[in-house]
């Protein structure tokens, strides 16, 4: 499949005047055909049944690089499942070749989840993403965060899961003085969702950072606390 069959076929499931309001709504400057976000999943599903892994590679380059919405939330698609055989490396290295890019949550997060799946697939790439803590781009920055959530929900972890859930504690403690909004919520999202599952260290965060970190942002981490 070539990009512009691809496109086509997103094309031929746009909504009238879905683009004008999706542009209102991201707020970012780029074309956006008016596709939702379910049909956007099955045709990426589709595709990926349908091409080899060097295929659905190529295409998802060559969607990421038109810079239309919906294309790059496709391109993520492609890429988001939890095993790719036989060497998930080339998919990892193309995802981390996106994040300087990301310039807006919705794409961000899509890209991200299909970094997840990479992180769990080999949890020793988490160390790749602490260069991305100190970058000048805000969504780099949160990226770090947004791809480790998986490390947020685990009921049992192990010693490893361990020492990586306490690692991103560490970069989100860095985080707390941050004045960027979107940033300052990722790292109530992150202790939101780990109050779930560890109430213990999401209490001794606040305990030690919290009164550094916006409102908003303390009150979301600690909802579901006691």
């Amino acid at each position: 499949m070539t990009v512009e069959e691809a496109l086509s076929a997103l094309r031929a499931e746009a909504e009238p005047g879905k683009p004008a309001e999706m542009a209102a709504y991201h707020k970012v400057d780029r074309p956006y055909l008016g596709v939702a976000n379910p049909v956007i999943d099955r045709l990426a599903r589709e595709w990926r049944q349908a091409l080899t892994l060097e295929e659905r590679l190529a295409l998802a380059q060559g969607l990421w690089e038109t810079d239309i919405h919906e294309a790059r939330i496709a391109a993520a698609k492609l890429l988001t499942q939890a095993r790719i055989r036989p060497d998930d490396g080339a998919a990892w290295a193309l995802i981390k070749a996106w994040v300087p890019e990301f310039d807006a949550w919705a794409v961000a997060d899509h890209a991200a989840v299909a970094g997840q799946k990479r992180l769990l697939a080999d949890p020793a790439r988490v160390e790749e993403l602490e260069g991305w803590t100190r970058s000048d781009n805000l969504w780099t920055r949160r990226a770090a965060l947004v791809m480790t959530l998986p490390w947020t929900k685990q009921n049992h972890p192990k010693p490893r899961d361990l020492e990586i859930r306490d690692r991103v504690l560490g970069w989100a403690a860095g985080y707390v003085d941050d004045p960027e909004w979107f940033i300052q919520k990722a790292v109530a999202w992150w202790l939101r969702e780990l109050s779930k599952h560890d109430p213990e260290r999401t209490r001794a965060f606040l305990e030690e950072h919290g009164g550094r970190m916006k409102p908003f942002a303390r009150r979301e981490a600690g909802k579901y606390l006691d």
